[in-house]
């Protein structure tokens, strides 16, 4: 077990220091920071930033008072309000600042008002493709939130919420799309891999053997060829988007090298995007936002290649009212287009190198 003490300790110290970084001056009212090249790559271009501008706008029109989006059921679903809020300050707002300040605050304010006293973040009369994914999203939204306004109710139903995660998980090291120890698999599991790694930055406390077990649990995932199946009790084929997020968990586990690393980012590049055409794929965005988030932190050679093709892929298909269309809501497609084109602004923590 000493390589999975290595790997917990890694993932300990990488939260460390992490939680007030990136929106400190943005939040206090100053400007947001001068974008800056990096790798040889122009991060974002005007006709980008225009593009990023317009989706913003979409959502916040879409939104309404009590923080959510929309007309259909999905847009009560906490991930889809989590997800827009991590757009919105992905950005450079945070709540009550900045140009989308006030929409940001609905979205915190209806995760706080669907969080139960169990810890449960889950809006009941919305559509869910399984409430711990929501669940997940909600969690790292209110982590990124408290990181960045240390609001004490904040803390409190974080907290909780963490709790809950730590508490369902079963005995494969994973999750379900219930808060329940049963099963597991890779998809839902990365959403809580994520949300810990975020409370953990922002100060709340994760036992170390949750993360022992976590680790193991996503090693466990990854096939031969580099690329992750979807359930460790049903081994089977990789797929693009659970091998993205496994990637990702790595990393969000404080792994940033190795073997399994080295694997999963080669499987990854075997799936470029190409320049107009867009998968109808309906885990598209999702895998694109675990992705763009593997080779930002990936860098180099590979960042500079995927970077422009999701870009160029994106712009080509949104849509003159500033969205993008996706099965699920045109908000969900819209503010995970909006998360992965800003991942260059570097302003969430969870995204940080």
């Amino acid at each position: 077990m000493q390589h999975v003490n290595a790997d917990r300790r890694r993932f300990l110290m990488a939260g460390t220091g992490l939680a007030l970084t990136g929106l400190t001056g943005w939040a206090s009212g100053q400007s947001a920071p001068e974008m800056v090249e990096a790798d040889g790559l122009n991060l974002i271009e005007p006709e980008t930033r225009q593009a990023i501008n317009n989706g913003l706008a979409f959502l916040s029109e879409r939104q309404h008072e009590d923080g959510t989006f929309g007309v259909v059921e999905y847009g009560r679903n906490v991930a889809v309000v989590s997800l827009s809020g991590l757009a919105f300050m992905a950005s450079g707002s945070t709540p009550g600042r900045g140009p989308y300040g006030a929409e940001v605050n609905r979205c915190v304010q209806y995760i706080l008002n669907n969080s139960q006293d169990s810890g449960y973040i889950i809006a009941p009369d919305a559509a869910s493709h399984g409430p711990m994914y929501g669940h997940g999203f909600a969690t790292l939204f209110l982590a990124e939130t408290y990181g960045m306004y240390p609001e004490p109710l904040v803390r409190e139903k974080l907290a909780a919420a963490v709790k809950l995660i730590v508490s369902t998980q079963n005995d494969e090291g994973g999750w379900r799309y219930e808060p329940k120890r049963q099963d597991a698999d890779l998809s839902v599991t990365i959403c809580q891999v994520m949300a810990l790694r975020a409370a953990r930055n922002a100060g709340i406390f994760v036992p170390n053997e949750t993360v022992d077990r976590c680790v193991e649990y996503v090693k466990r995932s990854q096939n031969a060829d580099g690329g992750f199946m979807y359930m460790l009790s049903q081994p089977g084929e990789s797929q693009f988007p659970r091998s993205a997020a496994g990637v990702v968990a790595l990393y969000s586990a404080g792994i940033y090298e190795g073997e399994e690393l080295e694997k999963g980012l080669d499987y990854l590049m075997q799936h470029v995007p190409g320049g107009t055409a867009m998968s109808r794929d309906s885990h598209y965005y999702y895998g694109h936002y675990y992705a763009v988030q593997a080779m930002w932190q990936a860098g180099g050679p590979r960042w500079q290649q995927w970077y422009p093709a999701i870009r160029d892929t994106l712009l080509a298909q949104q849509k003159p009212d500033g969205s993008w269309f996706d099965n699920v809501a045109a908000e969900y497609g819209t503010a995970m287009a909006c998360i992965i084109l800003q991942m260059p602004n570097n302003y969430l923590p969870i995204f940080q190198h």
